[in-house]
């Protein structure tokens, strides 16, 4: 084939393979659309009930406001993701006139041989500094990551390409990461606020196959193996700008109310692309020119809320609300830069590849949080045993669901331990989510399957989602975080009974 028909695949390709980035892309994008748990050791031992209760550097990612009961302090943590999920495809087989090419009216349902996926199992940091610069101010910075999955599907199953290869191969290779700084004020003793800026940074890649057959003709069937495309997409740099607000009320020491909101982010980044193409004699004199992108979509706005109580001294508990704004998170738009082909049989002498729009079809969702903390004393030392609960629902309709982003209603429970040793805190975390499993009826699935060399969206598009997913997550975490002083300047008690110590 040649670079013609290749500069035209890429094109076309980009608008499949930049949804992959949607899977990854971190910072505060809620677990209800791209990533799969709430973050970080301390927070998610609590459900993720962290936003009136944060009061460490664990609240970058949560409430800002909370950093400033840090006062002057260093965090490092990291969890481990486990991730594994199985999908059975189903397709709608459509019989076809062999003269026109035409549907026939009748159909039947495929359902393909199931397929498994995976992650790496890596070490997901935080990576978090506090000062306290004046009593009523601390200054921060920090990295941070979401527990997300770098997903990878099997080529073949049972020496057959893989069912699931239109939507995903893997996303080995990409690394993103949030980066922000910020800062928190105390104007009374009652009152705490915090902002931040930062962005989304990093590279995403991802392989995907997509269909170089022409729709909906007879000379080729569009998941005839013959016809695949092997792609490689690299987006590269992201840097995606947002921002977030909080605010702390203590009416009481037995109190704290806190609100908290995330900015959208916006990502516009440029795109390169590599293929491996079947022959076609029919672009054997074309030529192309160009195989640049750019890649845009947007990320929603979250708005959190939360009360913790402290009835005894020892004692914890917070309710947390979140909602968050998927419903902004439309489509991806693919804009190629100058790409030409020439010469191609049956084109335009000088056909320029124009934009290409994948629709995603988000929703806005909902969350709800239950965790805590216990203080007590044991051999001497002062730890904490932390619990939480946290119930969401999926941003993803189901008829949008692959297994590029498969997303579902979530129980995630968790259990957490954290000791102090003078200035210095331990903590440890172990969390499970439980996710509803979805089917996807493959008469009412949404994704068509990409193909390059079309000119106008087929009347019969071929869907590549339908069927059964099923999706499960473990999280392994432990941190360590050293507090040269609190708030006030003073170096912090290791009392059992003062409500404002460590926990």
């Amino acid at each position: 084939m040649s670079r013609a028909r290749e500069t035209t695949i890429r094109a076309a390709l980009a608008a499949a393979s930049a949804a992959g980035a949607l899977a990854l892309l971190p910072g505060d994008a809620g677990a209800a659309g791209l990533y799969f748990t709430d973050r970080g050791v301390r927070p998610l031992s609590r459900g993720g009930a962290y936003i009136a209760g944060g009061d460490d550097l664990g609240a970058i990612a949560y409430n800002p406001a909370g950093v400033f009961e840090a006062g002057t302090q260093i965090l490092v943590d990291a969890g481990l993701f486990e991730w594994r999920s199985e999908h059975t495809r189903q397709a709608i087989v459509r019989q076809v006139d062999p003269n026109t090419g035409e549907p026939t009216g009748a159909s039947f349902v495929q359902t393909m041989e199931p397929v498994t996926g995976s992650a790496p199992v890596l070490p997901i940091p935080t990576l978090g500094a506090s000062f306290r610069v004046d009593p009523r101010w601390v200054v921060w910075g920090g990295v941070w990551t979401p527990y997300a999955a770098l997903s990878s599907y099997p080529e073949q199953v049972k020496g057959a390409p893989a069912p699931q290869r239109y939507a995903l191969i893997t996303l080995e290779g990409s690394a993103l990461a949030f980066v922000g700084v910020g800062a928190a004020y105390a104007p009374s003793p009652k009152w705490r606020l915090g902002a931040g800026i930062g962005a989304v940074v990093g590279t995403f890649n991802s392989r995907v196959i997509v269909s170089g057959c022409v729709p909906e003709r007879m000379f080729c069937a569009p998941e005839d193996p013959e016809w695949d495309i092997e792609s490689e997409l690299t987006v590269s740099p992201i840097v995606a700008p947002t921002g977030q607000l909080g605010a702390l009320f203590i009416p009481t020491p037995a109190w704290r109310i806190g609100l908290a909101f995330q900015l959208p982010a916006w990502v516009r980044a440029p795109a390169t692309f590599r293929a491996r193409l079947p022959a076609a004699p029919v672009f054997e004199r074309a030529v192309q020119e160009g195989e640049d992108a750019d890649v845009s979509f947007d990320l929603p706005w979250i708005l959190r809320a939360g009360v913790e109580a402290r009835p005894v001294d020892d004692l914890r508990v917070e309710l947390g609300l979140g909602v968050e704004g998927w419903g902004m998170h439309d489509e991806v738009v693919v804009e190629p830069d100058g790409v030409v082909l020439r010469n191609v049989a049956g084109f335009p002498e000088e056909f320029r590849v124009p934009q290409v729009t994948l629709p995603r079809r988000f929703e806005a969702s909902l969350s709800a949080r239950l965790g805590g903390e216990y203080g007590f004393e044991a051999a001497g030392k002062r730890w904490a045993l932390r619990a939480g609960v946290s119930l969401e629902q999926s941003a993803v309709p189901p008829e949008y669901v692959s297994v590029l982003t498969i997303d579902a209603p979530k129980l995630t429970t968790a259990l957490g331990l954290g000791v102090h040793l003078g200035r210095w805190r331990l903590d440890a975390t172990y969390a499970h989510a439980f996710a509803a499993d979805v089917r996807v009826d493959p008469r009412e699935a949404r994704l068509p399957q990409m193909s390059p060399v079309q000119g106008n969206p087929p009347v019969n598009p071929n869907m590549i989602n339908g069927g059964a997913y099923s999706v499960r997550a473990n999280v392994v975490g432990l941190g360590v975080a050293y507090t040269f002083e609190d708030a006030a300047g003073e170096p912090k008690a290791q009392t059992t009974s003062d409500p404002k110590a460590p926990r």
